[in-house]
């Protein structure tokens, strides 16, 4: 116990030197920003551009300018697809940089397991992507504050707070595969393009029907962002493919660390 706060402390220590999660934090923060200034057009369409792609879609649809389709639509629906992105960047940055500041061998040469190394930088992680999470739902509800938004129901807000929570929870544990792209090709560049990659797919698998069961996709579709009829389709055996693909990932970043050589 004492090794691993230690390594936590380290931890902290190193985070207080760079810029790469500020800047993490201020991308992030673009979700519920983006989503007002949305909102702030929508409510005052006059300043719109008519050749602007958003005057056109308010030209076929009536949008509503409400606290419940602000955070449904943008606070909510963001956590499940910006976070796969945020999340695991920050993940391949807490792993990778040990590589590209040539700091692996120290940590090798510390009488601390390797397991609690990696512990550590795992408990971080996930402390990271909790304020995250927390710091775009509280600077959500400033905007809409600053908005004035209507139709506040107290009710359905804990409703979206509490499922805003739980995809942001499933978004930070399918981000423990970026861990080990970062620590298998020493570096950070790897578990970015796999970022990319899975991205990519989580967008495409629903078109063909197999979203429920592609982990990366069901954060968003749980999140109603696909629709309420894709969001029945999840069952049993979606949550079962999110929960392994999460603590698979887990494991074997923690083997490979333990037992490759490095050199």
């Amino acid at each position: 116990m004492k090794d691993l706060i230690k390594a936590l402390l380290a931890e902290f220590i190193k985070l207080k030197r760079n810029l790469i999660l500020w800047l993490v934090w201020g991308a992030f923060s673009l979700v519920p920003i983006m989503g007002g200034v949305i909102m702030y057009l929508i409510k005052h369409p006059d300043i719109i551009p008519k050749t602007s792609i958003l005057s056109m879609k308010l030209s076929l649809l009536s949008t509503p300018v409400n606290w419940y389709y602000y955070f449904s639509s943008f606070i909510l629906q963001g956590s499940g697809l910006v976070g796969i992105i945020a999340f695991g960047f920050v993940a391949s940055f807490l792993f990778g940089r040990e590589y590209s500041d040539m700091t692996y061998r120290d940590l090798l040469s510390l009488p601390v397991s390797r397991i609690t190394i990696l512990n550590a930088k795992f408990i971080i992680y996930l402390l990271i992507a909790f304020f995250l999470a927390l710091w775009a739902l509280c600077l959500g509800f400033v905007v809409g504050l600053v908005l004035n938004l209507s139709q506040w129901d107290g009710q359905l807000m804990v409703k979206i707070v509490k499922l805003y929570f739980i995809v942001s929870f499933m978004t930070t544990m399918l981000g423990t595969w970026c861990p080990f792209f970062a620590l298998w090709t020493r570096g950070y560049l790897a578990p970015l393009g796999f970022l990319i990659v899975i991205l990519m797919f989580s967008q495409f698998a629903p078109y063909l029907g197999i979203g429920h069961y592609f982990p990366w996709s069901i954060p968003a579709i749980f999140s109603g962002m696909a629709g309420e009829e894709l969001k029945r389709s999840l069952n049993f055996w979606s949550y079962f493919l999110l929960i392994f693909t999460s603590l698979s990932g887990y494991i074997t970043t923690l083997v490979w660390w333990k037992y490759s050589d490095q050199p």
